[in-house]
């Protein structure tokens, strides 16, 4: 039983929406880094129950990896209140996967939505 959530464009938005912290593996079937970094991914699913962990297959889901902007692949994103606090292209090893939801669980979203806006009303001044 796998504890990964398939992302479409259908569901992505809910998915994220609906969810505090989902984690999102940009992945491809020919990709040999994501086949070796798929049986991390899902043991790390298995050990943080209480996060969503989502898989977008880039062949069948091009328009999401064209959104986010994915070059290469895998590529592991954490979106912690609709907003995207890590993203990294790369097959990561287990501790270095664990350290990084850790890491991502202790962020103050407070100070991350404050640090955004700030960079958005930068942008806007034409800075």
């Amino acid at each position: 039983m796998s504890s990964t959530v398939e992302l479409t464009k259908e569901n992505f938005d809910q998915t994220v929406t609906d969810n505090d912290f989902v984690l999102i593996d940009f992945w491809a079937a020919w990709c040999g880094p994501c086949r070796q970094f798929a049986p991390v991914y899902e043991k790390a699913a298995e050990e943080n129950p209480d996060l969503v962990f989502g898989k977008v297959d880039t062949e069948a889901q091009p328009e999401l990896a064209a959104a986010f902007g994915i070059q290469s692949i895998p590529t592991l994103m954490i979106v912690r209140d609709r907003v995207a606090v890590f993203a990294q292209p790369g097959a990561l090893p287990e501790a270095a996967l664990t350290d990084v939801i850790g890491q991502a669980r202790k962020l103050d979203m407070d100070e991350v939505r404050k640090s955004v806006e700030e960079q958005q009303a930068a942008q806007g001044q034409g800075e």
